[in-house]
């Protein structure tokens, strides 16, 4: 086993430290990091998706009940935690009644996104052939269209309801899914065991469905996870604009467009909404980067 050298003179005298050791240090590092970035991200998570969904169970004012004279009170003021917006409603029970809408969106539409982009990806990259170009075709043409464009003109033609809604971040993201997808079953169907596979006289499909995808479903899953960061973005971003669920839906962007006008006198109407939707979004990315680089295969263990 080779060693290191201490110093550089005749007389140096080889370090207790080997290259082995010096990696599994390395490694040991990369796996604390990898563990921080996923308790770090577990709590930023749950704090904002567990009261969502405990939002029903709280002891909290009705998200659509009116006090003219309680308007824009601050926080911490007549017991309103988050303060209360410009018609007088408790700001801390719109934000989260509003973000089960966001929520289920964003959780619909990864869904939905992520089984296309599964189904789509692994045939294109089992089979190949016509099946590996179209589904490069779409992708390519996908990929060259605006994407916010693209949303809001299809929200334009069929409406702006949770299901279309749905429906077209779920249609926006697919594209990335099928990609990694592609690659990995690529890799996949050269090695030995899908070769035994094809002996054994089990078709195309089995092999894919059996065998291939149960391989790639680890990998493929934490980047649906990463996609559900970027599908509540892409919701509050249309509701922001007008082009998401319509009331009495409450959604997070809807919330932060209704307070933009008072933001100069009232800033936590927009504020404490962004900043909900900025700790998920970071909770979510922690959390994926840190079971990514947890799974990760690690050199010189």
């Amino acid at each position: 086993m080779a060693t290191a050298l201490t110093g550089t003179g005749p007389g140096a005298r080889p370090s207790a430290v080997t290259a082995r050791e010096l990696a599994r240090a390395t490694a040991t590092r990369q796996q604390r990091g990898a563990r921080l970035k996923v308790w770090a991200g577990s709590v930023c998570t749950a704090l904002v998706v567990l009261p969502v969904v405990l939002a029903g169970l709280l002891p909290l004012p009705d998200a659509n009940a009116q006090n003219l004279a309680g308007r824009r009170l601050p926080p911490l003021a007549d017991g309103h935690l988050f303060g209360t917006d410009q018609l007088g409603r408790d700001l801390l029970s719109r934000i989260l009644h509003g973000g089960q809408v966001s929520l289920t969106v964003g959780v619909l539409a990864v869904v939905v996104s992520g089984l296309i982009g599964v189904v789509a990806g692994s045939a294109a990259g089992y089979f190949g052939g016509w099946t590996d170009a179209v589904v490069s075709r779409l992708l390519e043409a996908q990929l060259a269209l605006p994407l916010l464009m693209m949303l809001l003109l299809v929200v334009a033609l069929f409406g702006a309801s949770v299901t279309v809604i749905t429906c077209v971040i779920a249609i926006a993201q697919w594209p990335e899914v099928a990609r990694l997808t592609r690659s990995l079953v690529l890799v996949e169907r050269e090695k030995p065991y899908v070769a035994a596979a094809r002996v054994l006289g089990l078709r195309g499909w089995s092999i894919l469905g059996r065998h291939v995808i149960p391989n790639i479903v680890r990998p493929a899953s934490l980047v649906i996870l990463l996609l559900l960061a970027q599908a509540v973005l892409l919701e509050s971003a249309l509701s922001f604009l007008g082009a998401g669920p319509q009331r009495p839906f409450a959604t997070w962007g809807r919330i932060i467009s209704d307070g933009q006008d008072y933001l100069t006198t009232s800033w936590w109407l927009v504020t404490l909404p962004g900043l909900v939707i900025a700790l998920l979004v970071v909770g979510v990315n922690l959390l994926g980067d840190g079971l990514r680089d947890h799974t990760r295969p690690q050199k010189g263990a």
